[in-house]
Parts: C-alpha cells; structure tokens; sequence
C-alpha cells in the first residue's frame, strides 16, 4: 500500500461530477486510503469527498450570467485556495468546468501544486488561445475524446493522456423497455419520446417550453404517442413541474400528457423510440444507448452574439463530433422551434430512419473505447504523483 495522499479534487457541473465520482472509486480502488476534499456536487459528496465548497451552485451558463454570478465564483475560488495552502494536497485534480478551473490552475500551480485537467477543455471547438494556459499551468492533461491527444500534440502539447470515454461501456440501461413501461403506466405498443432540456435551471427555462409544444404537433400527427421528460436530480425536476403546469394553464386541460422520469434517464432513453436532447454529454449518453436524437440548444440572444463567432467545429453534439458527420439533425437557436423538432421527431419514428440512425450510433460509440477509462485516469494520476510504478 502507498502512503497516505490527499488530493484535492474539483467539478463544478453534474456531469463533471459524475465523472468526478467514478474517478474517485478508481484511486480508491488502487489506494484505498487516499482521502479527498474540494468542490463536490452530490456524487462527489456520495462517494466521501469533503465539500470545501458545494459545487451544486455553481454551474451556470452563459456571459450574462456567469457576470451576475462572479462574487459567488470569486468567493469559492478563495476557499478552495485557502484549502490548499492549509491542506497541501499530493495533486490537484480539476475536472471539466474550463471557465472557473483554468483560473484556478494558474494560481494553484504557481504556488507549487501539481495540478491534472480531467476531461481536456474543448479548445478544438472555441477558445483555442487557452492552449497556453494549458502548457504552462497543467502537468498532465487527461483527454477523453479520440482525436483529442493528436489535436492537442498538432499544438505544441505533449503533456496528454487518452484514456477513452468513462461513458464508454459505463451508460447502459438498468431494465428492458417493458419493464420500464410496467413500472411508469406506458404502453410499450406506442411510440415513446424523451425530451432532455438539460441540467441547468436556465437550459430547463429555454428549452423545454419548445419541447412542449413540439409534442403537440407531435401528438396531432401521432395521437399515441408517450413523451417522457427527463430530469438530472430534484431540483431539475421542481423546475420542471413548474413550466409543464405554467404550459397546461396556457393551452388548457387538454394538452398532452407528459411524464416526468428523475434519475432514470438511461432507463427512459432505453425504452424511448426517439429523443430530443439538450447539446452536452447527454448527446454521447443518448448515442451509446443507441436511441436516435435531434440535437437542440438555445441559450439568450446576447449569449449566442457574443459566443457563436468563436465556435470553431463544424458540429456542436458531441456525438456528431466524435462520429465526425451530422449523424444526428442539430436544432440550434433559431433553427430549434417547434415546427422543426416535431418534423425531425416524426421522421425519427418512421421504421426505416430509426433503424439506420441506430446503426450509425452504434458504429459512432465503438469509436469511444471499451470501458475503463476512469481506471486508466486514475493510474495515469497516481503515476504523476509517483506513488505508483
């Protein structure tokens, strides 16, 4: 057994918490006495690290409102500090949530940590000047994604280490369709629809009410079918109750039904003959599921201004990126109404388009390794911090 290490540890949204978690079993699987502290959402918190700061707040998105939420990032960004220099962790670990943890790498780093990224940012798609950030202050970058080592050596970064996806072989549903269907009162006969808007409160706000009223057009051309709306935790789902009742007010007692699935979303997407779903990490979720999508985002019209000119990827899903074609039809802003989800929804549910998306996806998530990525994540850390091989 190795000595003793403490390790400081960072996420700040829930699917870098997720990750955040698995990564933490992984040390402790090879060190079974390593301890952790830092920024934890519920899953970290889950799995034994300390919260020097709750992560759970943090996760914004968007200038505007990272602006009105600076004090709130500068004062956990001061805690987390202080914590290190009290505690003096063998590694920071800084997992995803490139705006407020390439800070703190810099100033971590120049007072002597040695700092890992988990989860590289996605410098290939915007922000591709943070890449000195990354040589400078980062000892070992982790990268996920497969063209991600080669993207980054082509720009003068040597430092990174691809262990595959932890999604790869790690998403998979819990029951099969019908067991699903027993369980939620749905008829498995029927066509089933997810709807995704997000984990964030201000996703949620924009992106459902399209959702919603895409399902009306939905349901006139096909009157069976089921939709189901999948919510990340509690308050996702808080959130959610609210907009569909604000939505049944406006359109009256009979609109159509929708059923809300909280932390089952595997399971809801398993059983789903299509879905819509919010651009992030639930693209490559839906993909290794293998339930064909349309892709959707919209954020504020100041937001997507000041953002859209310094995307630099001809696809913004994750799983469209990683297949390296439009596998899955993007719906972004303006081009994400009602009218064009529902008509990319109703082609999805025709047999022979199904059948087709559902092959490219499998082919698309081979590509994402075989599983055991955080394990790998975890050997390269330790192999950093020399206490291991």
């Amino acid at each position: 057994m190795g000595r003793l290490l403490k390790i400081m540890i960072v996420s700040g949204e829930a699917s870098g918490d997720g990750h955040a978690a698995k990564l933490v079993n992984a040390i402790r699987e090879l060190e079974p006495d390593s301890s952790f502290f830092g920024a934890a959402g519920p899953r970290m918190r889950d799995v034994g690290v300390e919260a020097t700061v709750r992560s759970d707040e943090l996760s914004v998105v968007g200038l505007a409102e990272i602006g009105r939420a600076l004090p709130m990032f500068l004062r956990a960004s001061k805690a987390l500090r202080n914590a290190a220099t009290e505690r003096d962790p063998d590694v920071v670990i800084l997992v995803d949530f490139p705006d407020f943890n390439l800070k703190l790498a810099k100033s971590l780093k120049k007072k002597g940590f040695r700092i890992v990224y988990y989860i590289s940012p996605q410098l290939w798609a915007w922000r591709k000047y943070r890449i000195a950030t990354i040589k400078k202050y980062v000892d070992l970058l982790i990268a996920i994604l497969p063209f991600e080592k080669q993207w980054y050596a082509d720009h003068g970064v040597e430092h990174v280490e691809y262990v595959g996806s932890p999604l790869a072989r790690e998403v998979h549903s819990s029951v099969d369709r019908g067991e699903f269907c027993r369980k939620h009162g749905i008829d498995p006969m029927h066509p089933i629809v997810s709807f995704l808007p997000g984990s964030r409160l201000k996703e949620i706000v924009r992106i459902l009410p399209v959702m919603l009223e895409a399902a009306i057009k939905i349901g006139a051309e096909k009157p069976e079918t089921q939709f189901l709306i999948a919510a990340a935790d509690e308050r996702g789902k808080a959130e959610i109750d609210k907009i569909i009742g604000s939505f049944r007010t406006a359109n009256g007692s009979e609109s159509h039904t929708f059923k809300v699935i909280r932390s089952e979303t595997y399971d809801a997407l398993n059983a789903s003959d299509a879905a819509a779903v919010a651009s992030g990490t639930a693209t490559l979720e839906t993909g290794i599921i293998g339930t064909p999508m349309a892709i959707v985002y919209k954020t504020s019209s100041i937001n997507y201004k000041l953002l859209e000119p310094l995307i630099n990827v001809d696809h913004y899903g994750l799983i469209n990126l990683i297949a390296e074609e439009r596998v899955a039809k993007e719906l972004i802003q303006d081009e994400f109404t009602p009218q064009s989800l529902a008509d990319e929804i109703l082609r999805l549910l025709e047999p022979d388009v199904n059948a087709a998306m559902r092959e490219k996806l499998k082919q698309t998530a081979d590509k994402l390794g075989h599983g055991g990525a955080s394990k790998r994540a975890a050997e390269a850390i330790l192999w950093l911090v020399g206490d291991r091989g």
